[in-house]
């Protein structure tokens, strides 16, 4: 999915010297922002508060929205580079299409993840016929410097495996959970999983203490541990957790984010991911001109145009907050 803001601001991000070491409670608020004619998406990264989860560096909330009658999601070809996108529903349809030629329908609770390495473009669309309502959300993972040149690429896998409690299931997106991992490609650790719980529900989630964590509030009422998460909205919880309280005072859903702490400094500009400022203009160029980022066959419509650069330089720098 794609930044559309005509006007984004450079997001600086990375290093590890502003990661909470302790267990926190930090609730972020979403940031609205359209997408397209008719989808608005809750960003909650990057925040004022905090730019990355992990090596999570990009997630948008959307949903559930009433399309019936709508186009609903309508997002052009446009590029990416030093990261990889994840696409994940609860309802609804998305129909994929890449510069590499892929062309996949993504349903709820299958995997979608393209890797964008030195350079890759896709669009998202709802099908023509496609459900009353759209749910979801799309996150991105920024890619260390030793991979984030890597040929770009999509995997699609529509069976997650699931680790399951009175209450619960949860769905293993990426990386691993209480010894359940997932089979898309990885490139830090790193988990992303979705949970499930019914009402009354009350477990104790493991976590990995070296982590650092995010909760993303899909649906329904959850209390993580102990702070009251409304969809839409997300509890950073720092590091030093080996487990994770939640009781649901509804049917519920909620998405874990976690990772290494990403130790690289990067900028994030638009739909691009690197290290300097020449990294994001020479991939400004190169998509204006026509090159790199290769063609995404099939789309009915025009590519996205590169909105301008800020007049500023552009520095990277570590989680500033």
């Amino acid at each position: 999915m794609s930044n559309l803001d005509r006007a984004p601001v450079p997001s600086v991000c990375g290093g590890r010297g502003f990661v909470v070491a302790e267990p926190v409670r930090e609730l972020l608020s979403p940031r609205h922002v359209k997408l397209g004619e008719s989808t608005e998406v809750r960003r909650l990264l990057p925040n004022l508060g905090r730019r990355m989860i992990g090596a999570w560096a990009f997630v948008d909330h959307y949903g559930p929205d009433d399309i019936a009658g709508e186009p609903g999601m309508q997002v052009p070809p446009h590029p990416h580079i030093g990261l990889q996108t994840v696409s994940w529903l609860h309802e609804g349809e998305v129909l994929h299409r890449d510069s590499t030629g892929s062309l996949q329908t993504i349903r709820p609770k299958q995997l979608g993840l393209m890797t964008s390495g030195r350079a890759i473009s896709h669009s998202e669309e709802s099908p023509r016929s496609h459900a009353r309502f759209l749910h979801g959300a799309q996150l991105w993972v920024a890619l260390p410097d030793e991979h984030r040149h890597t040929e770009p690429m999509f995997e699609y896998h529509a069976d997650l495996p699931t680790v399951t409690a009175p209450g619960l299931t949860a769905t293993v997106i990426l990386g691993g959970l209480d010894g359940s991992s997932s089979p898309g490609t990885t490139f830090t650790p790193i988990v992303g999983a979705d949970l499930a719980l019914t009402r009354g529900t009350d477990v104790r989630l493991p976590l990995e203490r070296d982590f650092e964590y995010g909760v993303l509030a899909m649906s329904g009422e959850v209390h993580v541990d102990g702070v009251p998460v409304l969809p839409g909205s997300m509890l950073y919880l720092g590091c030093g957790r080996t487990e994770l309280p939640l009781r649901a005072e509804s049917d519920a859903g909620i998405m874990l984010l976690g990772g290494e702490p990403f130790a690289e400094e990067l900028i994030m500009w638009w739909n691009f991911v690197g290290r300097t400022q020449q990294d994001i203009e020479q991939a400004r160029e190169d998509w204006t001109t026509g090159s790199r980022f290769g063609e995404v066959k099939g789309y009915d419509g025009a590519p996205l145009r590169a909105p301008e650069l800020p007049p500023v330089p552009l520095k990277a720098r570590g989680r500033v907050r």
